[in-house]
């Protein structure tokens, strides 16, 4: 079935570059104190044992000025117990009244608010972290960062507490995280590694405790955290079991219940079953143009497929989540042991036209070199006795902390023996202020018919080159803070070597001191005739300009005009975008997508999407959140109101949810006015 011979060669093509890595300078060091008595986390650190505390600071500048002193004095000091890792954070700063504050919404980016920052690499492998945000408000933002920074992901959701507070020299935050929720060896004078962050956005200003750093999410490049008498974890298991009660418009009332299951078979690998999860009141997919002929990959919003997702991420999607549809149950482990990392799902989906199916992903990582992994995935999809998915491979070496090679060899199969491969090569360049990489990949004629039942492929049967540039330019004279330049060439052909494809972007930014900022894109695109996506010859272009005030904030306004030509239809689109914060816990988004086609071959005269998005917290955990979109193309009207009390964050929750008109995205619902109500509880 898996012709493992063709594999072969690359695992040992990549084992061949297994060396050390270059030197690296000294590590910087801090310890934390052990103490007795848990901290209250209020965001004053007035508790004396604070005074005790080991304290560390000297944030260096990753941006504007790259290896200076932070603009502005940062304090953190460090303590830990049997149950909790205390950071506390005093910045200073000589313009209180400056402080940006405004993100109220969970895992929202707080980069665009001041705030402080851990990262914790618990392994101290120098590919994965742990990331904790918080801002003067509370707000959190957590996730994982793996292979030295290639991936980030904000599904993960710690356990932890934060809080913020304004003082006399400016601002103060506590944040304590439950070592329950962390993956680590436990033990005595164990080393994590650790970085300290802190944004302030209104300068366009990023300072970390480590630093010159190449990137904010480049773990091999992080201090170290000493010393640490880490206990292991007495929480094994979390059961938590949930009831949804279901009232929709001329339908009969439903009630059903589902469980989660979650265990630690020790500090470092654990598992998760689910029955019948809640997929019901997730905020429905937003509606977008396309304006290509091609798939669009959607966002997943289900979490139990989001939770360690992170660790299935490919160039060339072997696995796609969004493929499953609603399931009756399924089962994750995922662990980290001798260098090995590993994550295996299995989910069996409710019945359809097609039937049940069972989906099984396993993934394995190894990890190499200094700051490197090899890895494997198979994604298999089983309905009616039938078998299709991928297998394969993949790489990613850091050969400095700046050069890079990435590689993937990849078979779909099924059994009907329609098997193909798909293999990319890419060597990249990435320094703070400059990227370049070079990419070959090759896409079998039939790889597609096999690999996008479990995976996401647009197309096959083409042999691509991409290439790319981005430099970023730091004036701040002249009324600019910054420019960034970026261009993208990309070409294709059929296995035949016919012309398929040739696409090439150039893209030019301003940010200006007066907090505005122009981007200016530009596009010129071939597709040639084949069989299925294009029936003759087409010459597209676009250009798009946005203009947009304060976008180094949350709260801020962006403009978009664009036009062009596409597929035989001249066509003109307006895009405006909106965040604003009505009062200190109620915050709204808005945005607006019209296209006008000429000819319109929908027969439409233009075509209009609305999206608004509103949040009101009146505690981190007690919430609304409104969720109301429309679509005139298709004349869709969809809304969600949701209202959420979690006494138990973030899993034991009562959740009140109203819902009209959802249904997948392009697609009109039928659903009427609908009335959820689901508790879960944690035990």
């Amino acid at each position: 079935m898996i012709k493992m011979k063709r594999i072969l060669p690359v695992l040992i093509f990549s084992l061949l570059f297994s060396v050390p890595a270059f030197g690296q300078a000294e590590e910087k060091e801090t310890s934390a104190l052990k103490i007795k008595t848990p901290i209250k986390v209020d965001g004053f650190l007035n508790e004396q044992i604070w005074e005790s505390a080991p304290e560390t600071g000297d944030f260096i500048q990753f941006e504007p000025r790259r290896g200076e002193a932070a603009s502005e004095k940062t304090v953190v000091k460090i303590l830990y117990d049997e149950n909790f890792i205390y950071f506390g954070f005093l910045c200073y700063e000589p313009k209180p009244e400056k402080i940006a504050a405004r993100i109220t919404k969970r895992d929202a980016g707080l980069h665009d608010d001041d705030a402080v920052g851990v990262f914790l690499d618990t392994f101290h492998d120098r590919r994965s972290c742990y990331f904790f945000i918080t801002n003067l408000l509370g707000t959190q933002l957590d996730g994982r960062i793996t292979e030295n920074g290639r991936t980030r992901e904000t599904t993960w959701d710690g356990i932890w507490k934060s809080a913020g507070k304004r003082t006399e020299f400016g601002w103060s935050a506590e944040i304590a995280v439950d070592l329950s929720c962390l993956k680590y060896e436990p033990g005595k004078n164990k080393t994590w590694g650790l970085n300290l962050g802190r944004p302030v956005p209104r300068v366009l200003e990023k300072s970390f405790w480590v630093g010159p750093l190449e990137s904010p999410y480049k773990v091999s490049q992080y201090g170290i955290l000493m010393g640490l008498d880490l206990p292991r974890s007495e929480k094994k298991s979390q059961i938590i079991p949930h009831i949804i009660s279901k009232i929709e418009e001329r339908k009969p009332s439903e009630i059903e219940g589902g469980l989660d299951v979650r265990y630690a078979f020790s500090q470092a690998v654990s598992g998760n079953l689910t029955v019948n999860p809640d997929f019901a009141t997730v905020e429905a997919d937003q509606e977008q143009i396309n304006l290509t002929r091609f798939e669009l990959s959607l966002s997943e919003k289900r979490n139990f497929f989001l939770e360690g997702s992170e660790i299935f991420r490919q160039r060339i999607r072997l696995f796609y989540s969004r493929r499953i549809s609603d399931i009756y149950g399924g089962a994750k482990v995922y662990g980290k042991s001798g260098g090995f990392e590993f994550s295996g799902l299995s989910a069996q989906t409710k019945k359809s036209d097609e039937g049940s199916a069972n989906f099984t992903v396993f993934r394995l990582k190894k990890d190499v070199m200094k700051s490197s992994t090899i890895g494997f995935l198979a994604a298999n999809k089983l309905v009616g006795g039938k078998n299709w998915g991928t297998a394969g491979i993949d790489t990613s070496l850091y050969f400095t902390d700046t050069f890079k090679f990435t590689g993937q060899l990849a078979l779909g199969y099924s059994d009907d023996n329609k098997d193909d491969i798909a293999f990319f090569l890419r060597p990249s360049y990435d320094s703070a202020t400059f990227h370049i990489h070079i990419r070959y990949t090759q896409l079998g004629r039939n790889f597609r018919d096999n690999a996008d039942k479990v995976g996401f492929i647009r197309d096959d049967n083409r042999r691509e080159l991409d290439s790319a540039v981005t430099k970023t330019f730091w004036l701040k004279k002249w009324g600019f803070d910054r420019i960034k330049y970026s261009s993208n060439y990309n070409i294709y052909w059929g296995l035949d070597g016919t012309l398929r494809s040739w696409k090439i972007d150039e893209g030019l930014s301003f940010d200006l001191q007066s907090k505005f900022s122009l981007n200016i894109e530009h596009t010129q695109e071939f597709k040639g005739q084949d069989d299925e996506f294009f029936e003759e010859d087409f010459r597209n272009h676009r250009t798009e300009f946005e203009l947009g005030y304060n976008t180094r904030e949350w709260q801020h306004v962006r403009i978009f005009y664009e036009f062009g030509r596409n597929f035989d239809s001249d066509y003109h689109r307006i895009k405006y975008g909106l965040n604003y914060k009505i009062t200190k816990n109620f915050a709204l988004q808005y945005s607006l997508d019209r296209l006008k086609k000429d000819p319109d071959p929908e027969k439409k005269e233009s075509k209009w999407i609305h999206v608004i998005r509103a949040t009101n917290y009146f505690t981190n955990d007690l919430f609304i959140k409104l969720f109301f979109q429309t679509n005139s193309a298709i004349e869709k009207e969809n809304i969600q109101v949701v209202f959420v009390y979690r006494f138990q964050p973030p899993f034991g929750l009562i959740q009140l949810a109203y819902q009209k008109g959802t249904a997948k995205r392009g697609e009109i619902g039928a659903q009427g006015d609908t009335l959820f109500l689901k508790i879960a509880y944690m035990f």
